[in-house]
């Protein structure tokens, strides 16, 4: 692959050698059995990260707004797993209710340590994409955990702000012709694109424990993971809702295992996002300002 001052001066033949490259090294990598573990630790994170970002925003506000605009997001998750992830909010806004002063604060700082976990694992996941030797301390590996989580749930609240933002939209295209009645969805999904895109390229870059690169040789891997995971969220759910029926093979623990397994979908895309940013830093190792 031929170097390049930025990664769209590369001509289209360096994009494909990219891209098998990035898959080359996801294979090597075992970023398919390494994303279930991203996904497991997430799962166990889950509830905690809900309970940083309600009580974030109770700060200033009543979480019982955010939760209501958090559930409308998590309607476009997979079937079942929509279901649980509403129920788990309005546990969390129950159980947060409660909390005011002094100790929503505590309990806002138990939530985020309690969530670091999740983002633990994908700084190890992201180590590995990028083969970076963790060299910081224990400390320093925890509190950027802490900052992972953190800007994971200040991501969701601007996702949830913007969307709602949108939410006019929806009267106004009432009285509108049929053609436009879309329109409010297809910003909605572009929003949260944006935000997942914004979310990856800070992820790439202080995530892992070495430094990587300027953010326009992230923005590639950035772009992959958003478009992909949007797109792996729509068409497992039109699977999910259409032909799968994991309550009839796992009973009660249906919605557990579409969460997860759509958690596993989103996961492995991130990791194939970083891979795809790797193949193309180590293929111009030389360009200047990367």
């Amino acid at each position: 692959m031929p170097t390049a001052y930025s990664p769209y001066d590369l001509p289209s033949g360096g994009w494909i050698a990219a891209a098998k490259q990035a898959w080359a090294r996801g294979g090597d990598d075992n970023i398919s059995l390494i994303a279930a573990g991203v996904a497991f630790y997430g799962f166990l994170a889950m509830v905690p990260l809900m309970a940083a970002t309600v009580l974030t925003y109770g700060l200033v506000a009543d979480p019982q707004t955010v939760a209501v605009q958090m559930q409308s997001l998590a309607q476009d998750l997979p079937g079942s797993a929509a279901e649980l992830v509403q129920d788990q909010l309005s546990a969390v806004v129950e159980s947060s209710s409660s909390k005011k002063g002094l100790g929503l604060i505590l309990a806002l700082l138990v939530a985020v340590f309690s969530a670091r976990k999740g983002a633990g694992a994908l700084i190890i996941a992201l180590n590995i994409a990028y083969e970076c030797k963790e060299s910081r301390s224990f400390i320093g590996k925890n509190l950027t955990a802490i900052g992972v989580t953190v800007g994971g749930a200040l991501i969701v609240l601007l996702s949830v702000g913007a969307i709602a933002a949108l939410g006019f939209l929806d009267g106004m295209l009432d009285a509108a012709p049929a053609v436009f009645a879309p329109l409010g969805k297809i910003l909605a999904y572009l929003v949260l694109a944006a935000a997942i895109t914004g979310g990856a390229a800070l992820l790439f870059r202080y995530g892992p424990a070495c430094e990587t690169a300027a953010f326009k040789w992230l923005t590639p891997g950035s772009v992959l993971a958003a478009v992909g995971i949007v797109v792996a969220t729509l068409l497992f759910g039109y699977y999910v809702s259409n032909f799968g029926n994991y309550n009839a093979t796992y009973g009660s623990l249906g919605a557990v295992i579409v969460l997860l397994t759509w958690m596993w979908a989103s996961a492995y895309i991130l990791l194939l996002g970083a891979e795809m940013n790797a193949a193309l830093i180590a293929s111009n190792a030389t360009a200047p300002e990367l």
